[in-house]
């Protein structure tokens, strides 16, 4: 099938639930990114991005989320499903870089709350977007970290994306100095596997929801 870009529209988990991100979910989004350690590993351009107070903030997530990666891009909130903090959001990603003819899109500009790093939140959300992406007719999805940002590149791996390459001096940094990408993907064969993967893993994460 030829590749179309998709509406936008929720996503439904068992754990986290995407919705398209909105300008109502700013004041939840700062509290959740507004973090030394987000931004420590490259996340938002690094350290140096972090910006100060809310108002920057604001103008920040707007450029980040609602700029960046060409007006038909597809950023969503990342809300917790179920327990006391339910429908809370933990954090932002965006399906972006759209190029049917290529049938290749980005999985990026993705930041959680960090008391849910290493729980089902990533997976989980890695899995509802790579679908979307798949389901219409992507052939090739594309995620990339910082080249130094080992924590990042760790999970990248983990979801079972291939490392394509580093692309080196491809952009500066908040600071001015110049980042490495590692670049990863997953192509349209290798996506039954990643699913399988990805749904063992959420199967062993339980049925308990995922506390802040």
């Amino acid at each position: 099938m030829p590749a179309t870009i998709p509406a936008a529209t929720e996503l439904p988990g068992r754990f986290v639930r995407l919705t398209p991100l909105a300008e109502a979910d700013l004041p939840e989004l700062h509290h959740a990114l507004s973090r030394p350690e987000v931004f420590a590993g490259g996340f938002g351009g690094g350290p140096a991005g972090l910006p100060e107070g809310r108002a920057a903030f604001d103008d920040w997530a707007r450029a980040y989320y609602f700029v960046r990666g060409g007006d038909r891009a597809l950023p969503f909130a990342v809300r917790i499903v179920g327990g006391p903090d339910d429908d809370r959001v933990v954090g932002a990603t965006k399906l972006a870089d759209f190029d049917t003819a290529n049938e290749s899109t980005h999985i990026g500009w993705t930041g959680y709350h960090p008391s849910v790093w290493g729980t089902a939140v990533n997976p989980e959300t890695k899995l509802l977007l790579l679908g979307l992406a798949f389901d219409h007719g992507f052939g090739r999805v594309k995620i990339q970290a910082d080249a130094i940002n080992a924590r990042s590149r760790a999970a990248i791996e983990k979801l079972g994306a291939k490392l394509d390459g580093v692309m080196r001096r491809d952009k500066r940094r908040a600071d001015g100095s110049w980042r490495d990408s590692a670049v990863y993907s997953v192509i349209v064969d290798e996506w039954p596997e990643v699913r399988a993967a990805l749904e063992t893993r959420l199967a062993a994460s339980g049925d308990e929801p995922v506390r802040l």
